[in-house]
C-alpha cells in the first residue's frame, strides 16, 4: 500500500508500533530468566530481518508501546469522558454499543455475532456492561509491575503484568 501511495505521488510517513509489553512477552522472559525488554528486542530484530528479506520498506519511524503510555492514557480518558469507555473493578473497557459504526470496517454486525465464541471468556465478563465490550487497560495483578493511572495501578490491555 505504501509503495502504491508513493507511486501515486502522495507524501507518506509510515510509523510502526512494536508491542514490548504483554503477557506473552512477560511469560517468555520469566521462562528464559530474562527481561521483557530483552525478549521484545530479540523478536523486534527478527521481525525487521524478515521484513528486509521480503523487501518490505522500512518504516520512517518505529515506536514502542512503552514509549506511548501517556498518550494511551489521554486517549482512554477522552473516550471515558465522551461515554465510550468505562472503569470496572480496576479495568477500563470500551463500550462497543455506544459507537454506532462499530463493526463497519469488518462488515459484521453485533447482532450477528456471538459473545464468547472465541472461547476466551474470563471472569472479567461479569464486570463488563456488555459481553462485547473489550479491555482498553487492565488492572495490574498484586506484586507485579504496573503504571499509575487515573484508574489505579494498571497494565495496558493484552497484559496484566507489564514492566515500566
Amino acid at each position: 500500500m505504501r509503495r502504491y501511495l508513493l507511486w501515486r505521488g502522495y507524501d507518506v510517513t509510515y510509523v510502526q508500533n512494536f508491542t514490548d509489553i504483554d503477557d506473552k512477552i512477560l511469560n517468555r522472559a520469566k521462562t528464559e530468566g530474562s527481561t521483557m525488554q530483552t525478549v521484545a528486542e530479540r523478536y523486534t530484530q527478527a521481525y525487521l530481518e524478515d521484513m528486509q528479506r521480503l523487501n518490505v520498506m522500512e518504516a520512517d519511524l518505529y515506536t514502542y508501546a512503552t514509549q506511548t503510555l501517556n498518550g494511551i492514557q489521554r486517549l482512554i480518558t477522552e473516550l471515558e469522558h465522551k461515554g465510550y469507555a468505562y472503569p470496572a473493578d480496576g479495568d477500563v473497557y470500551y463500550a462497543v454499543r455506544k459507537f454506532k459504526g462499530y463493526g463497519k470496517l469488518s462488515g459484521r454486525k453485533l447482532e450477528d455475532m456471538q459473545a464468547g465464541a472465541s472461547g476466551r471468556v474470563t471472569a472479567a465478563e461479569s464486570i463488563k456492561q456488555d459481553p462485547f465490550d473489550f479491555a482498553l487497560w487492565k488492572g495490574a495483578k498484586p506484586g507485579e509491575p504496573f503504571w499509575e493511572s487515573p484508574w489505579g495501578p494498571v497494565a495496558p490491555a493484552g497484559t496484566s503484568n507489564a514492566q515500566p
